[in-house]
């Protein structure tokens, strides 16, 4: 799972990355399932965290005790890009369609002006 996890979370964070230089081609509802589940994903590492913890308290076999120590350096890893994500995700809500949409001719067209980043 650990593993799995890692993965999942470099590939977010590549997409989301992708998208801030137009944010605008994501929806509300995108960027708050991001931050929801990603939210509890925050959560879900301090019980690999602790499992990972306990295993290392036990009379492993060499190549298990490898395992365990493998997978304890990936955990902050995982806490990098997920914090990464969730501060990412939190930029790009500023930006999304529904933003722009919401926003007069006046507005864009002063953005616009002002030199302002293109949603």
């Amino acid at each position: 799972m650990i593993d799995g996890l890692l993965d999942e979370v470099e590939k977010q964070y590549v997409n989301l990355r992708a998208c801030r230089p137009q944010p605008h081609v994501l929806d509300n509802y995108t960027v708050g399932r991001v931050i929801k589940v990603y939210t509890e994903q925050a959560g879900d590492v301090g019980l690999y965290e602790e499992q990972l913890s306990r295993w290392t308290r036990l009379n492993l076999t060499p190549s298990q005790r490898r395992e365990v120590d493998r997978l304890s350096e990936q955990i902050p890893t995982i806490r990098e890009r997920i914090s990464a994500i969730l501060a990412l995700a939190e930029e790009l809500k500023g930006g999304t369609i529904e933003t722009v949409l919401d926003k007069s001719d006046l507005e864009l067209g002063l953005e616009f002006l002002l030199g302002k980043p293109k949603p």
